[in-house]
């Protein structure tokens, strides 16, 4: 998703924003990736559900406060749609409509024999190929309504909106460039966030079925300030850890539920997951990690940022979706 209305570029800072926080990411450099400066900021509960922005004011009066803090005010941004307003699916349309003709066809077919669950969508297309009369496009579609309210809050924050991109994409980009993907790996990408479970099946570098989990796993999580020289918000869980692990194995079956739909129903046993990658902001990712790889028949992977020259050594899970984003329209 473009916007062709702003043009040129300048230092590009990569923001992602949910339910509970907003982030940001500069890179040094693009290959390999080597973030600049990064950093976050944990939302009040309620300013943001669903993906869907419920107090437009309050969370304008915030990013203001993180474009000053961060100093990237005036700053061309990419930006990520929120899962829960991403849909992908595959259409077949007549072989004989070009492929600059393609979304003019889609419009013109949207509501008659194609259907999508939401109106006035905003969307991207991959083509897959033809096959006798009819050729395979993969759409990439959200609520156009949705999509321009963070356009007009990076704007109305003096911010020039010039992409959006959806998470699987940005984080297959960097397990990409990782060099971890191998040839006919059919790979879940499964993002474990506070608000929402994530999960995109690729197939030769192509997304082609996602499904998102809304979550309980926010709840009992409150945001502290961290005690030393420095103070700094965490995530400090308040609840029974007995419930959380209840959740959690709920989320590994839905997980697995979703590998046998890929397997049985959408490839009629032709193909499997052969290859999980796990990422995310979830506090509690390493044990979610240990838990697959335990669990799990299919290998797990996970993404590794070295940070040169620091002490921190590791780039922190929560960033990677911005890293990744950074990487976008890098052939």
């Amino acid at each position: 998703m473009a916007f062709p209305f702003f043009s040129g570029r300048s230092k590009v800072v990569n923001i992602v924003i949910n339910d509970h926080a907003i982030r940001y990411v500069e890179l040094k450099q693009k290959n390999p990736a080597i973030p600049l400066h990064y950093g976050q900021r944990f939302l009040p509960p309620g300013v943001i559900s669903d993906g869907k922005i419920q107090d437009f004011d309050t969370l304008e009066n915030i990013l203001d406060e993180c474009i000053e803090d961060w100093k990237i005010a005036k700053r061309e941004v990419r930006f990520i749609v929120p899962d829960s307003l991403v849909m992908i699916r595959k259409v077949s349309i007549p072989s004989d409509v070009k492929e600059d003709e393609i979304h003019g066809y889609l419009y013109l077919e949207l509501g008659t024999s194609i259907h999508l669950p939401f109106e006035d969508p905003v969307f991207d297309i991959v083509t897959l190929g033809s096959e006798g009369k009819q050729q395979e496009v993969l759409v990439f579609a959200s609520p156009e309504k949705y999509v321009t309210e963070y356009a007009d809050l990076f704007k109305a924050a003096r911010l020039k909106p010039i992409a959006a991109d959806i998470s699987p994409l940005a984080i297959y980009r960097l397990y990409h460039q990782s060099d971890l993907f191998r040839n006919h790996d059919v790979l879940l990408s499964v993002r474990f966030d506070l608000d929402v479970i994530s999960m995109c099946v690729f197939e030769e570098h192509i997304p082609v079925f996602m499904r998102h989990v809304p979550g309980d796993l926010k709840d009992n999580w409150k945001v502290k300030l961290s005690k030393g020289e420095v103070s700094e918000q965490t995530m400090v869980y308040e609840g029974e850890i007995s419930e959380l692990s209840f959740q959690l194995e709920d989320i590994y079956r839905d997980i697995i539920k979703l590998m046998d739909f890929y397997r049985y129903s959408l490839t009629q046993g032709k193909k499997e997951v052969t290859k999980i990658l796990v990422t995310g902001d979830h506090p509690m990712l390493e044990r979610v990690i240990a838990d697959m790889k335990e669990q799990f028949e299919v290998h797990v992977d996970t993404l590794s940022i070295n940070l040169p020259g620091s002490e921190q050594g590791i780039f922190p899970d929560s960033f990677h979706l911005a890293l990744g984003l950074g990487l976008k329209e890098v052939q």
